[in-house]
């Protein structure tokens, strides 16, 4: 049976105040870098955008005990996509980097969480099911580091990928793969369409609490699993194959939920244990449908990359996020949209059109 939410999963830090501000000044000082390389603000995390995508949401019936939240009856909702990789600065696709989505669902009514705009359920995610830090103490050790070389020239930065890349190619062939040579630059060079990407650590799912993935269904989005895409001599080859993909074909994913049943193996507050899918399996509770459309240009550029902010905490308080982690997410992500919108004139903003005034 899956474990019902007690506030006893949820473990809050004396120093996680101290820790959070240690964030935000790390966040800062990435964009103040940024900032200065390219002229402009951009976000802190996740800055190079591959595909903006508009489409709709499906709930399916017959969930219980999933049919909670935003989820809780079935229904069609519009629904924006954002694809990207890990990084703050803006790199060549040579530098291979785990891929991210964010997904905003429109017109999830419902009582918010504290300062959600809007009538939006986020949700955002990367292609591991477990994040490389327990805890946001550690969360913030990886920043220093990233932010220390964030100005790092890019020659630099693409001969390392490649020396991780081989690296973690020998250690996923004897089945030790590395999620933190994968995070420096070693993902392999595949089709950002064929991953399924997870929250990594949970939300509240109503009366649970749930780990999301969202994994491709349709055959032409399946195909793309694994494979392998040169982007040699081709600094934005992942976006010219999303855009290449959906000039071409509709995409066709399922949303998919992970309801925890064993304490031990299922930690709430340690964000770099997967929960193993033998012990509970992830279920789809949606799908979501994307049409042929232009997966990228200035329009969307304006209305998407630019104009809207995503975060797990513009959503409904049935999804409360409860780990450490996301707890440091909601202190860190206002600060990144509040630097661009001061920086960069950026209308970050919580969408009050329909999917489809954005395409």
């Amino acid at each position: 049976m899956p474990i019902r939410y007690e506030p006893a999963l949820e473990t809050v830090q004396p120093d996680e105040a101290q820790v959070h501000a240690g964030m935000i000044a790390t966040f800062a000082k990435i964009q103040a870098t940024t900032r200065a390389d390219y002229g402009r603000a951009v976000r802190g995390v996740h800055a190079k955008g591959h595909g903006l995508l508009t489409g709709t949401l499906e709930v399916l019936p017959d969930l219980p005990p999933l049919a909670q939240g935003a989820f809780a009856a079935p229904g069609r909702h519009d629904v924006v996509l954002r694809l990207s990789t890990n990084p703050g600065d803006i790199l060549d696709d040579s530098v291979s980097t785990p891929r991210g989505l964010a997904i905003k669902i429109l017109g999830v009514e419902g009582e918010r969480l504290p300062d959600a705009e809007g009538t939006t359920q986020d949700f955002a995610m990367t292609n591991a099911p477990a994040f490389t830090a327990p805890d946001a103490k550690a969360f913030l050790g990886s920043l220093k580091l990233l932010a220390a070389t964030t100005d790092t020239p890019q020659i630099v930065k693409k001969a390392l990928s490649a020396t991780l890349r081989g690296v973690e190619s020998v250690l996923e062939a004897v089945g030790t793969g590395s999620p933190t040579v994968i995070s420096l630059g070693g993902h392999p060079e595949t089709h950002i369409l064929g991953e399924t990407l997870y929250s990594q650590v949970p939300v509240r799912w109503g009366e649970y609490v749930a780990k999301v993935a969202v994994a491709p269904v349709s055959s032409p989005l399946t195909a793309l699993t694994g494979a392998a895409l040169d982007v040699k001599g081709k600094p934005d080859g992942l976006r010219a194959a999303v855009t290449a993909f959906f000039a071409a074909h509709e995409g066709v994913w399922e949303l998919r939920a992970q309801l925890p049943t064993n304490r031990d193996t299922m930690p709430v507050e340690d964000a770099s244990v997967p929960w193993p899918e033998d012990e509970s399996p992830y279920v789809a509770v949606a799908r979501v449908l994307v049409p042929r459309q232009e997966a990228w240009s200035a329009a969307k550029v304006e209305r998407i990359d630019d104009g809207l902010a995503f975060s797990p905490w513009h959503g409904l308080a049935t999804h409360r996020p409860p780990d450490a982690v996301m707890r440091a997410r909601r202190a860190v992500y206002p600060n990144s949209s509040d630097f661009r919108a001061t920086h960069d004139g950026c209308p970050i903003r919580e969408p009050t059109l329909l999917a489809g005034s954005l395409s």
